[in-house]
């Protein structure tokens, strides 16, 4: 079995409340620790991984995106799963095979961009190109990024997912939606749901958020924010205690 096909298996027949927990390593190291952990599988955040290289979110240069997946891929052996968030205007052929070079068996792909929501059926053409290229080697998560961009109805979610679950998408992510919406959109959304998770503690845990309807659950960046503030508190530890020395 492939590890696209492990990936698209782990999707799949599993009960309320024991969803698919995907950190995002946003490098190697962290890729690593994750893995050590005993995830089964990785999903890369873009804004980690920009905010590793030195960018802001949305502003990597798609050639130094694909090679942060590279090596993150190349650290681990479980399947990785990268954000591409809008494909970098690349064409589908070419967007398919820059992640499988990199050794990717998924992605995501954005419906806005630059907080304006595209055309639902451009979007939905793009992504059945995107699966056509790709032959059952990628797992298409389509984001539906409605609730990031002010429109609050989960029913305009549901319409843009069901067109994207129509043109090939594997799993769709209404990113930003708030929890008690969950199981309308459960109800309302065919196959897997990706639902984000925070990690202050505000928020239902994981296992939480699977009863309501998550089929998997990622994180964003804010593994890697979370790993920052820890080292920005352990310099300013180091720092004090060299100005007494």
């Amino acid at each position: 079995m492939s590890k696209a096909e492990t990936f698209r298996k782990l999707h799949h027949g599993r009960p309320p409340g024991d969803p698919l927990v995907l950190p995002g390593p946003w490098d190697a190291a962290s890729a690593r620790v994750f893995e050590e952990a005993g995830f089964p599988a990785l999903a890369t955040p873009s804004a980690g991984v920009a905010a590793s290289l030195g960018y802001e979110d949305g502003r990597t240069p798609a050639d130094e995106m694909f090679a942060a997946v590279a090596r993150i891929v190349r650290a681990v052996d479980v399947p990785v799963s990268a954000d591409v968030e809008g494909g970098y205007g690349l064409a589908p052929k070419e967007l398919v095979e820059r992640l499988l070079e990199a050794g990717a068996v998924g992605c995501n792909l954005e419906d806005s961009a630059d907080g304006v929501l595209q055309d639902p059926r451009a979007h939905a053409d793009r992504l059945a190109e995107v699966r056509a290229e790709a032959a059952g080697r990628l797992f298409v998560n389509a984001r539906v990024d409605t609730f990031l961009c002010g429109v609050t109805d989960p029913e305009r979610a549901v319409e843009r997912a069901a067109r994207y679950v129509a043109a090939g998408a594997d799993c769709v992510y209404p990113i930003g939606a708030p929890p008690e919406v969950l199981p309308l959109l459960r109800a309302g959304i065919q196959g897997p749901l990706n639902v984000f998770a925070r990690l202050d503690g505000e928020g239902p845990s994981p296992a939480g958020l699977g009863a309501r309807g998550a089929t998997r659950i990622t994180f964003g960046p804010g593994l890697q924010r979370r790993a920052a503030t820890a080292l920005r508190e352990t310099a300013a530890a180091l720092r004090a205690q060299g100005s007494r020395a």
